[in-house]
């Protein structure tokens, strides 16, 4: 009785992972047991039965909706998440580190007009954040075209994880 139980959990699993394929690579919205249970000439037969509670289920998005935020002039739209920024700046020198900062703001801002930088402070560190990137890569190619045309830079800047501007009409 338990090793058909486990079989059964084994195939729905399977039929779930299959299921969840080929329902990306159908252009109509189509329920994912009625894909299933649709015939097809020559794909073999397949029957699933499944209670009401199952159907609502699948086939909904997972995440909740993100919620959308307007800049201050209402321009743009955009939606905050997990992504990645460059650190230009680091600093704990109480006399020097804010000033530093602003400065390195100033010249990222006259070379990457189209880059947002943040000056931030967490006591005792000032930092400098550039950009919002959806991926490392993205970031890092970036980094490395800052670094060429800012050497004084160079080895202080690296990529973190930090909560992300993404445009709406990007997502």
């Amino acid at each position: 009785m338990q090793i058909q139980y486990k079989f059964t959990a084994v195939l729905f699993l399977f039929l779930a992972l299959a299921v969840s394929g080929y329902a990306q690579q159908t252009k109509h919205h189509k329920a994912i047991l009625d894909a299933l249970n649709t015939d097809v000439r020559g794909k073999g037969e397949v029957t699933v039965y499944e209670d009401e509670s199952i159907r609502e289920v699948l086939g909904r998005p997972m995440a909740p909706p993100r919620k959308v935020y307007s800049s201050r002039d209402g321009a743009e739209q955009y939606v905050r998440m997990r992504g990645f920024k460059i650190q230009a700046f680091a600093g704990n020198n109480q006399r020097t580190s804010k000033n530093e900062a602003y400065y390195k703001q100033q010249l990222i801002n006259g070379s990457f007009p189209e880059l947002e930088t943040v000056v931030l402070f967490d006591s005792p560190f000032w930092r400098l954040r550039v950009g919002n990137f959806r991926s490392r890569d993205e970031a890092n190619a970036v980094m490395h075209e800052m670094q060429r045309k800012l050497p004084a830079f160079g080895k202080e800047m690296y990529i973190v994880v930090d909560e992300v501007k993404i445009p709406v009409q990007g997502e």
